[in-house]
């Protein structure tokens, strides 16, 4: 759920310094790499239902959830480090497409479990849920985008309100596994927030893409993207799960 908030330029300028043709070709190969990413994620994701190590997962976290949840968020969390790591490396495309696939591998992981119990005919076998959530995301991410594009608003300002808003969820995150009572019946209400802070977190990461990243990192900022757009999917589809009836 972190992001990065600087950018190693070094050997280039920020691609708003760019003539239009470069800018033009940056914006492309993101979105290109970000599609790209997000149609690996689903590949990876059908492929691992469909291996039927999700209810193994299930039972692993049943079996004692503090423990089991800790361990897949502290995955994906060191998943992420190394991922945004290779990403913005400046050695070649290669290891940053390897940052990249890295961390669709460790989402898919992620997303194993609650992609399970809603679809699979053991649990809630319920796949209009996750198109419904798939679709609601893109709606989002759509509109925001425009939003961006179309104001050409620089929403760096928004850096202190998501770096203090990111402390804040986590620690609330660490509480609900540890002391899953004890959030009790404001669980809902943190998941509208984390909606709300993943569109703002949309709106900077594509502000970032016309205005902050340097040339040549087009493959990070298709991972801060990606970060932001599956983070996204994953509120709301506990959303409508939560919803369900």
């Amino acid at each position: 759920m972190s992001q990065t908030f600087g950018f190693d330029r070094s050997g280039t300028f920020a691609i708003a310094d760019a003539d239009v043709d470069t800018r033009s070709a940056f914006i492309a190969k993101t979105y290109f790499n970000l599609f790209g990413a997000v149609l690996a994620f689903i590949g990876v994701e059908a492929a691992l239902l469909l291996s039927g190590l999700g209810e193994p997962m299930l039972q692993m976290i049943s079996m004692n959830r503090g423990i089991g949840s800790l361990i897949m968020l502290g995955l994906l969390i060191g998943g992420g480090f190394v991922s945004r790591s290779l990403a913005n490396s400046s050695r070649s495309l290669g290891i940053q497409y390897s940052g990249l696939g890295l961390y669709v591998l460790a989402e898919a992981i992620f997303f194993l479990p609650i992609m399970t119990i809603a679809l699979s005919p053991n649990y809630l076998g319920n796949p209009s849920l996750v198109l419904a959530a798939a679709g609601t995301t893109f709606v989002l991410f759509s509109v925001l985008t425009a939003i961006v594009f179309v104001t050409r608003q620089d929403f760096s300002f928004l850096r202190s309100v998501l770096v203090f808003g990111g402390i804040a969820a986590f620690g609330f995150i660490l509480v609900a596994i540890l002391f899953p009572v004890a959030v009790g019946g404001v669980w809902i209400y943190f998941i509208y927030a984390m909606i709300a802070f993943m569109c703002m977190y949309i709106l900077y990461d594509t502000s970032n893409v016309l205005h902050n990243y340097g040339e040549g990192q087009h493959v990070a900022a298709a991972l801060e993207l990606f970060v932001s757009v599956v983070t996204l999917f994953y509120y709301v589809l506990i959303l409508f799960m939560n919803n369900r009836d």
